[in-house]
């Protein structure tokens, strides 16, 4: 009898496991190659930019600190802008324009986010959503060296997107790298108290969670709960 009940738990498991591995085959078909990107990036975050970014931190007073990355957000919405427009949505439109009046000027430059203590939420979109709300698949999971995760859908349209930055038209190189190396390094800072929410293997957890996270982004939070 106990054998019987162990080999039913067994079963169940099974066939809960077999579609799971199902469905992580049809999105990582590629995980294979992305695996040992992974392990690149990893190392070079583990020894290069998680310990600037803790130095950043440590070093940085914290008004600074948010004062820093509410200027790299206010840049940011200029790409949420428009893809707002390529995506139809008026409303959300004009939320982000008013959003960059009034951090540009009232915020100075963006260093004080006046808008959302103002009831204008910021909205977070990029061309990979565009190209999602417009029914294109995402398509394969891929790790990217140096960038990341991304999908087969969403790597090239960071190159789109990244017409929309405003350190690609300063024109002297060293402050163009230096505005540069300092988002990357704000970036990684505002993602330390995150990385405790990872457990497992560390590979899974971060392609699972960046693939679900894109498909909220994608459906507007319009997700089905698989279960």
């Amino acid at each position: 009898m106990r054998w019987s009940n162990r080999f039913a738990q067994l079963m169940c498991a099974g066939m809960l496991l077999v579609p799971v591995l199902a469905q992580a085959a049809e999105e990582d078909p590629w995980e294979s190659i992305n695996r040992p990107i992974f392990t690149f990036n990893d190392t070079i975050d583990t020894y290069a930019l998680k310990p600037l970014a803790q130095g950043y931190q440590a070093v940085t007073p914290q008004f600074l600190e948010d004062g820093i990355h509410n200027f790299f957000r206010n840049i940011g919405d200029v790409g949420n802008l428009a893809n707002d427009i390529l995506q139809a949505k008026p409303h959300a439109a004009a939320v982000d324009t008013a959003r960059l009046l009034m951090n540009t000027t009232i915020g100075v430059a963006g260093f004080f986010d006046v808008s959302t203590k103002m009831g204008l939420q910021r909205n977070d979109e990029d061309f990979g959503q565009t190209l999602g709300y417009w029914g294109v698949g995402s398509g394969p999971y891929v790790m990217l060296p140096f960038f990341g995760p991304s999908t087969l859908r969403d790597a090239p349209a960071k190159y789109v997107d990244s017409f929309t930055d405003g350190y690609r038209y300063v024109n002297d190189v060293p402050v163009r790298n230096s505005v540069f190396a300092l988002e990357v390094v704000d970036t990684r800072a505002s993602l330390l108290s995150s990385e405790k929410l990872i457990s497992g293997d560390k590979y899974t957890f971060i392609r699972n969670a960046y693939l679900q996270n894109r498909e909220f982004k994608v459906k507007d939070g319009k997700v089905e709960d698989d279960f």
